[in-house]
């Protein structure tokens, strides 16, 4: 069964026609590469699928049901995880308090006002092995404005994973990383069980080729190409949408 299925989803806002008909259908546990430069619409597309907007026209299937129209804290609670391309965390609070928060959003105790985060150990317990599964459980009470942009991103993995999402969403997780940062997120995301199904958005092909198991490039909010990487990289349409020759 599909984990992701996108059909013809088209988005304008005005005038702009930022996806066109875009078709995407990714296999439960495959790692999918969505490739283009930057403008291509592949931020538009994750914002398509986790809600944030919707479409014009088109569907969007999570594991065979219909979120389309679905809002979007609905869509986390069906096992869609999402990071960003911009990190947006609580930097005077410890890096376990940030991933227990993320815990918190997917339990009723949410809506308790007066809920004490500290006294919720289950909520901690979850949180402490999503840190350990990211390489920070050593780090869990540093205060997250202390930590290094590289350890940031690992955090903001860490609070996708605490909510066991099946389809785990990444914006272009290694943006703004040092080499060793970069290697880093990478052997991280390599190691991930294939019982989360991962699709992944970048601009730079050599940094995520290795990643992916098939790819999707997106050119001007439309498909130019998909397969697998070798197809990828000898289609002639890839060169022209990078070189533009």
């Amino acid at each position: 069964m599909s984990a992701l299925v996108v059909k013809d989803l088209t988005k304008s806002f005005g005038g702009l026609r930022v996806t066109r008909g875009v078709n995407l259908d990714v296999a439960e546990g495959e790692r999918h590469l969505i490739l283009g430069p930057n403008g291509a619409g592949k931020t538009t597309l994750f914002n398509l699928i986790t809600g944030d907007f919707l479409p014009d026209s088109g569907s969007v299937m999570l594991q065979g049901r219909d979120i389309t129209r679905a809002p979007a804290r609905q869509r986390a609670h069906l096992g869609l995880g999402r990071t960003y391309q911009i990190i947006t965390l609580f930097g005077r609070d410890t890096i376990l308090r940030n991933v227990t928060l993320a815990a918190l959003g997917l339990s009723l105790r949410r809506w308790n006002p007066f809920v004490n985060l500290d006294a919720q150990a289950d909520l901690e317990a979850s949180a402490m092995a999503a840190l350990a599964r990211v390489g920070l459980s050593h780090a869990a009470h540093r205060l997250l404005g202390e930590t290094s942009y590289g350890e940031r991103r690992r955090v903001e993995i860490a609070m996708a994973l605490v909510q066991a999402p099946k389809v785990l969403l990444l914006d272009e997780p290694f943006a703004g990383l040092s080499v060793d940062e970069r290697r880093d997120v990478q052997k991280l995301l390599m190691s991930m069980p294939r019982d989360i199904t991962m699709v992944m958005i970048e601009h730079d092909m050599d940094v995520a080729l290795d990643f992916a198991d098939r790819i999707t490039l997106l050119n001007f909010g439309e498909v130019v190409v998909q397969g697998t990487r070798a197809e990828i990289v000898a289609d002639p349409r890839t060169r022209e949408v990078y070189l533009g020759s």
